[in-house]
């Protein structure tokens, strides 16, 4: 109870209490060690120490030191480095706030921009290099392979190298090859093989995708093992039948000399593939990026054959966005265009079919495709976010590469290009055999296992696609226009303290009513920022706008 004048209470207790408390204890004590003894867990003793007359007692005690020491030297220096991490945070916290810092990141991302700068004009050198390239295998070639994607030819043929083999009067022979026929129906491949056999002889080809053999020693040994798994694309069909035309064209020119067969061709319609299935080994480099084969390489294929591999044509700038899609996705994602790309296939292509393929629901736009498509795929940030631009890079890969199935209707009616005359290409195939070429075709279609109608996307050609072949039309970026954006980048900071300087003196020019009631009023400051807040209208036409070249929808113009 509490005491009279005191807050606390007392703590003296009555004996009767005091006993039972103890009692308790007692008790409690008393299970607990019954139960230890039925756990049967015994007390830990003491470390006895060494005894004396243990041997080497003092070496033993000397190590024991030795790392009781070891172990405070472990403590200090896990504790400098707490330390050290503290202090980093804190300056990281300081320089964030201190305006030296911002001065010197953006010195850095000039030194960035300039670097990327650098790098694109090395690429636009490339450029460069690769049309001097196909040139070099245009002029060293007696016959011209042209190969085409079998799900888009029309897209896939260049006007300007077509121009360039003709004008040669005749000294270079051109053969269409038709690649990847395993990708779409075979009623879409005999209609576009009678659709351009109008113009060009042209054979029907699937390259071998699984090619590992790197030297002859290995080719010979899986020769001999005999183990050859059908279901991974290692066969290869219609590449007898175009060494068998090769061969005859041999004969008939009755040199020794070996002929050399130069492959030209857009990139990832499969020009190393055509060669290493010829050759049936990997003799070239494959790959899906455009810049895979940098430069001229000669093959020997046989005693009569010589094939040229060269660099994938470059697209033109002024094609339309799906072309360029498909024609140049590695320009497209340097550029950061992927998103406008895959709008653009998107449009070009039958959305059901597209839903169908991919199993993905009903979409607006090419965004919402996208980010449907990356949750599918599993193309995710930090914290689940759905990576599009990733999406995008995956999607133009699968269309470029042999992944999806889609084709193209040629068209109904033929029409010679002013590049060509009906007497000319009648005389190519005789020279050739008509005869001979769709007998060879018949056979490759025959043993190809192709998609069904159904399975296969609906794709709307845009044509052929222009091609640059000069060198001098692949321009580099004025170097005085880079300087500029430079120095324009680099003086904003400057700008801003020059207008945060003006602003001021701008306050004392503005004018005042004197003549208001007799009386000089002095403006408030809120009438004074309502003043600078005051906003010039700007009158902005849209009807002006130019509408884009590629503004097809598949869906409202196709019929």
């Amino acid at each position: 109870m509490k005491r009279p004048k005191l807050k606390k209470a007392s703590k003296r207790l009555t004996c009767s209490k005091r006993y039972k408390i103890q009692k308790k204890v007692r008790e409690h004590n008393k299970k607990l060690r019954k139960e230890a003894k039925k756990q049967k867990v015994r007390k830990v003793k003491k470390d006895p120490g060494i005894p004396n007359a243990a041997p080497f007692k003092e070496e033993i005690l000397r190590e024991a030191e030795h790392r009781k020491l070891q172990l405070e030297e472990l403590k200090e220096k896990q504790k400098l480095t707490k330390q050290k991490e503290r202090a980093k945070k804190r300056k990281l916290e300081a320089e964030k706030n201190d305006p030296a810092t911002k001065a010197k990141k953006a010195k850095k991302e000039q030194t960035v921009k300039k670097q990327l700068k650098s790098t694109s004009n090395k690429d636009n050198n490339s450029k460069t290099l690769f049309c001097s390239e196909l040139k070099k295998v245009i002029e060293a070639s007696d016959v011209i392979l042209e190969v085409l994607d079998a799900r888009d030819p029309l897209g896939c043929r260049c006007p300007q190298v077509e121009e360039t083999i003709l004008n040669l009067d005749g000294k270079k022979k051109l053969i269409l090859v038709l690649n990847k026929i395993d990708l779409v129906p075979k009623e879409n491949v005999e209609k576009w093989l009678k659709y351009l056999q109008n113009e060009f002889p042209t054979v029907a080809f699937k390259a071998s995708t699984q090619l590992q053999d790197k030297t002859v020693q290995q080719k010979k040994r899986r020769a001999a093992s005999g183990a050859v798994d059908l279901t991974k694309g290692v066969t290869c069909l219609g590449s007898d039948f175009l060494l068998q035309l090769l061969g005859d064209y041999y004969r008939s020119r009755g040199t020794d000399d070996a002929i050399k067969v130069g492959v030209v061709g857009f990139p990832n319609v499969g020009k190393s593939s055509l060669i290493n299935s010829m050759k049936k080994m990997r003799a070239c480099h494959v790959g899906i990026s455009r810049c895979t084969t940098r430069c001229m390489q000669l093959v020997h294929i046989d005693k009569s054959v010589k094939m040229l591999d060269s660099p994938g044509i470059i697209a033109g700038s002024l094609n339309s966005a799906v072309s360029l899609a498909l024609r140049s996705a590695s320009e497209m994602e340097e550029l950061g265009n992927l998103l406008e790309a895959v709008n653009a296939l998107l449009k070009h292509c039958n959305k059901q079919q597209v839903m169908l393929q991919y199993n993905i629901p009903n979409y607006r736009n090419s965004l919402e495709f996208l980010t449907l498509f990356a949750m599918k795929r599993g193309c995710l940030k930090k914290g689940g976010v759905p990576d599009t631009q990733k999406a995008a890079e995956t999607l133009l890969n699968d269309w470029t590469g042999a992944k999806v199935s889609y084709h193209s209707k040629p068209p109904e009616q033929h029409k010679f290009p002013s590049r060509l005359s009906e007497t000319a290409v009648a005389e190519r195939l005789k020279e050739w055999g008509t005869e001979k070429l769709e007998q060879g075709n018949l056979n490759t279609i025959k043993n190809v296992k192709c998609p069904n109608m159904a399975s296969s996307i609906v794709f709307q050609s845009t044509g052929p696609t222009d091609g640059v072949l000069d060198e001098g039309v692949v321009k580099e970026p004025d170097e005085g226009q880079d300087e500029d954006e430079e120095v324009e980048i680099g003086s904003e900071e400057e700008d801003e303290e020059e207008l945060d300087e003006i602003k001021p003196k701008v306050k004392k020019v503005l004018p005042v009513d004197k003549a208001s009631n007799g009386k000089s009023e002095e403006k408030t400051t809120g009438e004074q920022s309502t003043l600078q807040s005051q906003v010039v209208p700007v009158s902005i036409d849209f009807s002006s706008s130019k509408k884009d070249d590629d503004a097809y929808d598949f869906n409202t113009d196709f019929n």
